[in-house]
């Protein structure tokens, strides 16, 4: 029988995720010992990635299809990767149906810089080529690290400054850290292998799925139009 293989994103948007699919009318179990959680399509095999990773993974046709963040999109091409096919756009995040901001962020005692005061700075992410970009379109140089993770405790000892990820910014203030400004914002999307979107019946169980997505977004923001609020 032929199986759509569709990555379900680990770490902070798995539970988002698995609520949004249970909207939608699929049931996902996710046990914390496999990567491979069960639904309730024997059409679909779904597999736990990183939401930073999946974009390889869905370019190089391991994958069909997965969900990830647009921004992860844009650094794996600026990465040279593969190219994935964009399907659709689904904004929900871990704690609202909202977008979720990359932001710059120091630490409080230089809460009133700018960014072009950061010539020179060491910046850390785990968002290298945007961020760099981002500097490059200022003319400020800078030099970017990346992150392997916990960017919050990085400044002011391991870094000057961070582009860290957030939607609401409690965990950057309880780091006393100060956002300066938003670097780009992201949101979830579904994408797709273009070998997958080369295959009839792979094509149209992807459709049908990011139908049945999106109209659990459009109805869970129905009922409460106030968990919209941007991040």
């Amino acid at each position: 029988m032929t199986v759509l293989k569709l990555g379900i994103p680990k770490g902070s948007l798995q539970e988002a995720t698995i609520q949004l699919f249970a909207r939608a009318g699929y049931a996902i179990y996710a046990s914390a010992r496999s990567y491979f959680p069960s639904i309730d399509d024997p059409e679909i095999e779904c597999m736990l990635i990183r939401a930073q990773e999946m974009p390889r993974y869905v370019a190089d046709g391991v994958l069909d299809a997965g969900l990830t963040g647009a921004d992860w999109v844009a650094e794996q091409a600026a990465n040279g990767g593969g190219p994935v096919v964009p399907v659709a756009d689904l904004i929900y995040a871990k704690q609202s149906l909202g977008k979720v901001r990359w932001v710059l962020a120091v630490p409080e005692p230089r809460a009133s810089a700018r960014p072009r005061n950061l010539a020179g700075c060491t910046i850390a992410t785990e968002l290298v080529r945007a961020t760099a970009a981002y500097f490059t379109r200022l003319g400020v140089p800078v030099k970017v690290e990346f992150s392997w993770g916990a960017t919050e405790v990085k400044p002011p000892l391991l870094a000057d400054a961070i582009v860290e990820v957030t939607e609401t910014g409690s965990s950057l203030r309880a780091n006393r850290l100060r956002i300066l400004e938003t670097v780009l914002e992201s949101n979830t999307q579904l994408i797709a292998s273009p070998s997958a979107m080369g295959d009839d019946w792979r094509r149209r169980k992807i459709q049908g799925l990011s139908l049945l997505l999106k109209a659990a977004i459009e109805a869970q923001g129905r009922v409460g139009p106030h968990a919209q609020r941007a991040a």
